[in-house]
């Protein structure tokens, strides 16, 4: 089962969603083969470092974060990928590395690449290396408020 805290505040928030098992992956285009999703289609959080604060970066699972465009589009300039030890301890209740995108829950701004944005619903790690979540897109952005990465 997904962790408890995104559950209770998808359930609170009266959320529509499907939780999706799969045998465990440590890859989003792994994840994306085993649950029959197109990579484009599977959102993968990334964590990185914004001017020293950790942030998410939400992406598709096709995609790699481009840390220079990242750094014009945010108008910032120093962006970095974080290392997992840096980032671990602020997701007690996640797998290292099925951090699901919402920075909400967690205190950290979240960037979404405008790929995910086109489509009718989002699919992402759910906290474990073994469980996905889909919703609605537009469910997703009205809870997380993520800011848009212009392409």
């Amino acid at each position: 089962m997904p962790e408890s805290r995104l559950i209770d505040f998808l359930d609170k928030e009266h959320v529509k969603y499907v939780t999706i098992g799969h045998s465990p992956a440590y890859t989003a285009q792994e994840i994306a083969a085993l649950a029959h999703i197109p990579g484009k289609e599977l959102a993968k959080t990334v964590i990185v470092k914004v001017d020293n604060e950790l942030a998410m970066v939400v992406l598709p699972a096709s995609e790699m974060v481009r840390l220079d465009h990242l750094r014009d589009s945010l108008g910032t300039e120093f962006v970095e990928l974080a290392e997992e030890d840096e980032f671990k301890g602020a997701f007690p209740d996640c797998e290292t590395g099925a951090m699901p995108p919402f920075g909400n829950l967690y205190g950290m701004k979240v960037f979404v690449d405008q790929a995910l944005r086109e489509d009718d619903e989002i699919a992402f790690n759910a906290g474990t290396h073994d469980e996905l979540i889909r919703l609605p897109y537009a469910e997703y952005e009205r809870l997380v408020h993520p800011t848009p990465l212009i392409n």
